[in-house]
């Protein structure tokens, strides 16, 4: 007795494959794209709360009474600065100082800090090859409490930032700096460091500067963290 049933077709069974292909992309990218919390490592706290005196005029963000909501970032995500080629304005700064910039410690101790010239000056960091950027966190020096001025985060193409510049964080509202007058608001150093929002921006090249703060001329840099992954 012969069977009704017929063979499954070779274009059926190519349909299927791909379908199940197509579902293992969608699954991978979904995983891709999944949120977590950033949460780095802090230090321990040197100080507690505002402090009383502030220089006049200043307009700085108020220091918050509790932790502010984690910025989620991708879970592929993780600290890029270790692996980047750090440089800096400050010709007189070693490659020996500028690895204490990504080399974890964050402590508010002086052993921790590496200390840049006075004036404006930047650190600037080469990923070699252009990466996703979703979060630049800043340590500068914060045993007391203190403001850093002119604080600008830029992301760029080229070592020279002449191409597809673009400005993450800048609070130089007089445009001393000669990068255009900044709309962020000062802030004071604090344990928790400044977390900057990259928002995945594609870039190879990432600088910061400062002028010195309200404690010093010189420029001080405890760690510095820069959250991304490989871009496709």
């Amino acid at each position: 007795m012969k069977s009704n049933r017929k063979g499954a077709s070779p274009k059926s069974g190519l349909a299927a494959v791909f379908t199940v292909l197509v579902l293992l992309a969608l699954r991978a990218l979904a995983g891709d794209s999944a949120l977590v919390p950033l949460q780095p490592k802090l230090p321990a706290p040197s100080f507690i709360g505002t402090p009383k005196d502030l220089p006049p005029g200043s307009d700085v963000e108020p220091t918050p009474k509790e932790p502010p909501p984690p910025l989620m970032i991708p879970k592929d995500a993780r600290n890029l600065a270790p692996e980047a080629k750090l440089t800096t304005s400050d010709k007189q700064a070693t490659a020996a100082d500028l690895a204490k910039i990504t080399d974890g410690d964050k402590e508010a101790t002086d052993e921790s800090v590496v200390l840049l010239r006075k004036g404006s000056q930047y650190v600037q960091f080469d990923f070699g090859a252009p990466r996703e950027i979703f979060a630049v966190v800043i340590w500068h020096a914060h045993a007391t409490p203190r403001i850093f001025r002119d604080v600008i985060v830029q992301l760029a193409d080229d070592r020279d930032f002449t191409q597809n510049v673009r400005t993450l964080f800048n609070n130089d509202r007089d445009n001393s700096t000669g990068l255009g007058a900044g709309q962020d608001r000062q802030y004071i150093e604090s344990y928790r460091g400044k977390t900057i929002d990259a928002k995945g921006a594609r870039a190879r090249f990432v600088r910061l500067y400062s002028h010195g703060s309200t404690d010093s001329a010189l420029n001080e840099y405890t760690e510095v963290e820069i959250y991304g992954r490989p871009a496709n």
